[in-house]
């Protein structure tokens, strides 16, 4: 996670287990659902985001191209606006590729940046140093079990993400 996401995070106790959960994230078997907290409504309401990425290590900053362009990264998530409250929409988010930044760039460039997020468009940036984008849930068959695992995290108890969680999943 970006150090101003808040959310899931999972640590291998093993080497091994490192190596497999590695392999499962680059497969695509890890199930990833987040959910944003933005100020303009999206448009359309719920949809498919394909952008190129290229990051800038210098300025840990990354842009978002709509055409393949030397050095990119195919990047793609669904999104859908999942409730409103007082001006602010709440978006699920799932990405479908791992790039970095890549859920704060891919909503920013439709004109949707994440509240508190002023690296991607947002005015300004929270007092807290957070930004309201919050890894919920990650979902994965074990791999030595072949059970199905739901990790799920709440929202920080900060007076604001309170007010969406009853409109998450």
């Amino acid at each position: 996670l970006d150090r101003p996401v808040s959310g899931v995070i999972l640590f291998a106790k093993t080497s091994k287990a490192l190596e497999r959960i590695n392999k499962m994230f680059k497969a695509r078997e890890m199930h990833k659902t987040y959910y944003a907290v933005v100020r303009k409504r999206p448009n359309p309401i719920a949809g498919t985001l394909v952008h190129y990425l290229i990051k800038n290590p210098q300025k840990n900053v990354t842009k978002a191209h709509d055409r393949e362009v030397p050095g990119s990264q195919r990047s793609e998530l669904n999104y859908k606006l999942v409730g409103e409250l007082d001006g602010y929409y709440l978006i699920e988010v799932d990405p479908i590729t791992g790039r970095p930044h890549q859920i704060r760039v891919q909503l920013s460039t439709p004109g949707c940046p994440i509240v508190g997020d002023n690296k991607y468009g947002y005015p300004r940036g929270s007092l807290r140093k957070s930004i309201c984008l919050h890894a919920r849930r990650l979902q994965f068959i074990h791999p030595i079990k072949k059970e199905p695992i739901l990790i799920t995290a709440p929202v920080p108890k900060d007076g604001f993400w309170e007010k969406f969680e009853g409109m998450m999943g």
